[in-house]
């Protein structure tokens, strides 16, 4: 039942506070039970009023709050006391309520964060950041205000009708069956109208999902927009996308502002059976004045109540769809799952057999029948034309992505077999295996603390070592505040080759076995690139590089070079040989028939 229903499986969440959930329960119960004690004993006083029990008229003409029963006064101290009782316990109820879903709002977002960083970057590329970001901030608000509306309107409501009906009951049979009968009908036609709210507030919830995709790129793609002079159809196409986003958005609220009026109606004629009703019972003297004014404020109260399942019913339909998305993707599973296996110490090598693999289900193959072999320790570029899937190849190395067909295995020189990466611990193989791309990405954090990602106990000798190597000795000198100084978002205050170069320098401080460039020194000149390039290769325990290229300056300085053309390696070998013999390759890298 729970799989079929996410607002409750996260409701069920409760479970892991069982003792708060327990005393919560409790604490409304007795709230709302004091409630209908405090309007019997309104009724009481009123009938000692009506009686001359409370007051009594003196023969001078004056009054006796006295009264020879309980007088006035006692009646006012008590319905006083029991107020100001319920009130501090209402503040009570209420701080619990609050505290308990918002313990639980905490757990929901920290299970939605877990899930992110587990999903592969397929589940990523496929619904995108604005639909990442949706469901992480505003269906977790709307499954936020269900776990606080459980509380007010739900538990409170339940407790309120029972004591309410009990007590109508006590007095009359037929006051509380028929005022139990109305309710129940209209709480039928809120959740008969449910089914279409959630429809309605899931095609909300799309349509935010495009508005905060478009508002995504629009602020991520500042730079390309200003610069083919787009911001004016950039603004439409939002304009649009609002547009959709306020459409739906009425239609919801059209919707639920024309049909919950009228199970409320249903509702409220139980306040006028019980004062017709009440009052053909006062006439026959089967129920006093004070009774008949006890049970109009309870139906005042139940109808009240009942009334706010209007407004609870639009929540919840909200949290249904919101939760219904937000599970969709707990429940997603990883398509990359760690294994238990451990690769020997030492710089790695590598060995494709006949990968394939197809980035969309069905679509054509970006790898096929794919082989290479990488020797621990050596240094091999990996070149080809645009689509010929060596960004693919990078990413398999980490286990990024997965090969569909053939096999991709790591070893080290003296290992006695080679793993397949599948079979590996995750964690582990990521920090043997570091790729760093072309499009690098800092956090919006200190330069310290971004180089320290990689190695969370570095010291600043470690660091600035690490700036060395990746030729950016200067940078520390042009920031005010040295390692303590905030990059901004993304890294905007530093140039593109600065952002590529502390990328290098954050990878080489973890010290990979095997560094994969894709790409990554695209933005750096040739001079800088081979003083970086030299000085990984010259250090001590020197990983393994494979370097997506695109640069024949890059190229020049790998051991091998190997070509990629359709998912396959096409040619292998040194870069004079392939600008020897290898016609394509040449004309690749630009260079004259015959060049060397």
């Amino acid at each position: 039942m729970l799989q079929r229903s996410p607002l409750l499986r996260c409701l069920a969440l409760y479970r892991r506070t069982p003792l708060l959930f327990l005393a919560t329960v409790a604490l409304f119960a007795v709230l709302n039970l004091s409630l209908s004690w405090q309007q019997w004993l309104v009724g009481r006083a009123v009938n000692d009023v009506a009686s001359g029990q409370a007051v009594t008229v003196l023969a001078g003409g004056g009054l006796d709050y006295g009264g020879p029963g309980h007088g006035l006064w006692h009646w006012v101290l008590v319905i006083v006391g029991v107020a100001a009782a319920r009130g501090v316990l209402q503040y009570g109820t209420n701080v619990l309520a609050q505290t308990i879903g918002q313990r639980l709002m905490l757990t929901l977002r920290e299970m939605i964060l877990v899930q992110v960083q587990r999903l592969h970057l397929g589940y990523h590329l496929r619904h995108g950041m604005g639909e990442m970001v949706t469901r992480t901030t505003r269906d977790a608000d709307k499954v936020r205000d269900a776990f606080i509306t459980f509380w007010r309107q739900v538990v409170d409501t339940v407790f309120v009708v029972l004591a309410a009906v009990g007590l109508l009951c006590w007095y009359d049979p037929w006051l509380g069956v028929v005022a139990l009968g109305l309710t129940l009908v209209g709480i039928a036609l809120f959740i008969q109208q449910t089914g279409r709210l959630v429809e309605l507030d899931r095609a909300v919830g799309e349509a935010y999902d495009r508005v905060n995709q478009d508002l995504s790129e629009g602020i991520s793609g500042v730079r390309v927009i200003k610069s083919f002079g787009l911001e004016a159809r950039r603004i439409g196409a939002f304009s649009a996308q609002v547009g959709v986003f306020a459409a739906q958005a009425r239609a919801a609220l059209w919707y639920a502002s024309t049909r919950i009026p009228v199970p409320q109606v249903v509702v409220a004629m139980a306040h006028v059976w019980i004062l017709a009703y009440g009052a053909w019972l006062v006439g026959q003297g089967r129920m006093g004045l004070g009774e008949l004014t006890a049970s109009l404020l309870i139906a005042t109260t139940l109808v009240f109540r009942i009334e706010g399942i209007g407004r609870v019913m639009q929540a919840f339909a909200d949290a249904r769809s919101s939760a219904g998305r937000i599970w969709e993707m707990l429940d997603a599973q990883p398509a990359i799952v760690s294994g238990a296996g451990v690769l020997p110490a030492g710089p790695l090598g590598v060995r494709l057999d006949g990968v394939g693999l197809s980035l969309v289900a069905g679509g054509a193959a970006v790898l096929e029948d794919c082989s290479l072999a990488v020797a621990p320790g050596e240094f091999v570029a990996v070149v080809g034309g645009t689509g010929s899937g060596k960004s693919t190849l990078a990413a398999l190395l980490p286990r990024f992505l997965d090969a569909e067909r053939g096999s991709v295995r790591l070893g080290t020189a003296g290992g006695a077999e080679w793993l397949d990466v599948r079979t590996l611990d995750l964690p582990r193989l990521r920090q043997r295996v570091h790729l760093v791309t072309q499009e690098t990405f800092l956090f919006s954090d200190t330069l310290g603390a971004n180089l320290r990602m990689a190695a969370p106990d570095a010291s600043d000798g470690q660091l600035r070592a690490a700036l060395h190597r990746a030729a950016l000795d200067d940078l520390l000198e042009q920031l005010p505040e040295g390692f303590d100084t905030l990059l901004g978002d993304r890294g905007v205050t530093l140039s593109g080759g600065q952002r590529q170069r502390l990328s290098l320098a954050r990878a080489l401080l973890a010290r990979p076995d095997l560094l994969v460039l894709d790409d990554a020194t695209s933005a750096l000149d040739a001079v800088t690139e081979r003083r970086i390039l030299d000085g990984i290769r010259c250090t001590e325990g020197a990983p393994t590089i494979v370097l997506v290229a695109s640069k024949l300056s890059t190229v020049l300085q790998a051991d091998r070079v190997v070509m990629l053309a359709g998912g396959r390696v096409v040619a292998n070998g040194t870069h004079e040989a392939l600008a020897a013999r290898h016609e394509g390759y040449r004309q690749l890298m630009g260079l004259d028939h015959g060049a060397r």
